[in-house]
């Protein structure tokens, strides 16, 4: 499966897409009010089209920037073919002139635009270490990702979504000092499209001790989704989390028996593994063990069962974003 153009907010705040030059001149009087919106600046890929920069040039002219809250970084012409180097260099280089973003989004575009395992992407760090106010980051793309080191003493919300995402990216994200964050949200995909981390390599994030604020880990769309509910029974951040996800991937009978029979989860708000490969007893087995004590269990299988293989005695299974 892929991922289509799935943000139609940005949290708490609605898309607006930055006029297009071919648009015609800018009005600023028919523009939202900087602080309403979350704005989205994207480029075509075609011959003719302005680069990404220069639209952000547009708008820095036109938008009363230092009241912008978010800011959504869309297409930047071929993100198949180049990753967005001189996009993160003019956001860095025009953090004086956003005072107030508080998230920001890169690579927010859909797959008839590129495939989420074809996108382009780079060392996100300079962003994280321009913006110290930023609350939220977000990161579409695996191919070239990175992140971190580094501290950053506010940021709350961070995910990266992938259809792999490599053993050194995952290591970079583990070794960030985050004191604030409250969320993480990880796709980390199959090892076909780069995604060669290890369940030894979430050992950071298990042990609880680096991300003392952590309430949200969402660990999902992998294949080994099975192992990783295996370390997850008895990592110690389990007890501190109110939402556990493991959703999106190839997680079986085997990995859900080895969670619901290790420590207690009954403290969750809610466990989330919609998209999977569990059988209907497994199902009825985790609602009846959790939601009795107030646990939302989403055990959704969607589309993982249509998508299930056999070839030559042996079973295919996929994860929910691949390709």
């Amino acid at each position: 499966m892929t991922t289509g153009n799935d943000l139609q907010e940005l949290h708490d705040l609605p898309i607006f897409r930055f006029p297009a030059r071919e648009d015609g001149p800018v009005d600023a009087t028919g523009l939202p009010a900087p602080e309403s919106v979350a704005w989205k600046i994207e480029v075509g890929s075609r011959d003719g089209h302005e680069e990404w920069e220069d639209a952000f040039d547009r708008f820095l002219a036109a938008v009363d920037t230092t009241r912008v809250r978010a800011l959504i970084v869309g297409s930047w012409g071929s993100p198949s073919q180049v990753g967005p180097l001189d996009a993160i260099e003019a956001l860095v280089a025009a953090r004086d002139r956003l005072p107030a973003l508080r998230r920001l989004f890169l690579g927010e575009f859909g797959f008839e635009e590129s495939e989420i395992s074809w996108i382009e992407q780079g060392d996100v760090t300079p962003l994280l270490e321009a913006f110290g106010e930023l609350e939220d980051f977000g990161v579409r793309g695996g191919n070239g990702l990175r992140i971190g080191p580094l501290r950053h003493e506010r940021l709350r919300r961070l995910k990266a979504e992938t259809g792999g995402m490599s053993a050194e990216t995952v290591r970079g994200v583990a070794a960030c000092d985050l004191p604030a964050l409250e969320h993480l949200d990880l796709w980390l995909g199959t090892p076909d499209y780069g995604g060669d981390a290890e369940v030894t390599d979430l050992a950071p994030f298990l042990a609880g001790s680096r991300l003392p604020s952590l309430k949200y880990l969402a660990l999902r769309n992998s294949e080994m989704q099975d192992d990783i509910c295996a370390a997850l029974a008895s990592a110690p951040v389990v007890a501190r989390l109110d939402v556990l996800d493991v959703s999106m991937g190839v997680l079986t009978d085997d990995g859900a028996t080895a969670l619901l029979t290790g420590q207690p989860l009954t403290h969750l708000k809610s466990l989330d593994m919609h998209h999977n490969y569990l059988s209907d007893a497994m199902r009825t087995r985790l609602r009846d063990s959790l939601e009795p004590a107030g646990v939302a269990v989403d055990t959704d299988p969607g589309h993982a069962e249509e998508d299930e293989d056999e070839e030559d005695g042996e079973v295919w299974r996929y994860v929910a974003v691949g390709e």
